[in-house]
């Protein structure tokens, strides 16, 4: 049985944010993103970018770049004209229904190594909210609804991870 979202008042005011979302099954990922959204703006996001993937094995190509963009290390050592970032945290939304064969088990398991390593090598969280479901019950749960929306879910962790990592900073 799921818990509802526990609703906290993270900040992180003037934070910068992007979300990397996949267009298929866009129904429940566009109700994830409007969540995220809202949450991130009630935690005074400075920006939020979005930018929209074909699918969920096109997310973590983007999140590199963004992270990339937003690393500690790179920032810090290139001048900021023109570029995106840095983003305080990237978030991935996406659905992934399992079918017959096990080809939704291999997306599901390449996103979730791919975004993992993207976060350890640039220093910047990258919320993973590519959802690998069973059936649409589960996505309607998950996605459409307040009390579970893994969208909200993910932006909460995101504005939690930016205070963590601008509070860890040995500057």
């Amino acid at each position: 049985m799921l818990k509802p979202i526990a609703r906290t008042k993270l900040r992180a005011s003037g934070a910068q944010f992007a979300i990397v979302a996949s267009r298929y099954n866009a129904r429940y990922v566009d109700a994830m993103l409007r969540a995220a959204k809202a949450e991130l703006k009630r935690g005074a996001a400075r920006r939020i970018e979005i930018i929209r993937v074909p699918g969920a094995y096109e997310i973590p190509i983007v999140a590199a770049r963004l992270a990339r963009l937003s690393c500690p290390v790179a920032f810090s050592s290139a001048s900021n004209t023109g570029r995106a970032g840095p983003f305080a945290a990237v978030i991935c939304l996406g659905v992934i229904f399992r079918g017959q064969t096990t080809h939704a088990a291999h997306i599901g398991e390449a996103v979730s190594r791919a975004l993992m390593e993207i976060q350890v090598r640039y220093e910047v969280p990258v919320i993973h909210e590519v959802l690998l479901l069973e059936n649409e019950q589960q996505a309607r749960v998950r996605c459409l609804g307040r009390e579970h929306n893994r969208g909200a879910e993910a932006a909460q962790t995101a504005l939690a991870m930016a205070r963590v990592m601008k509070t860890t900073t040995l500057e």
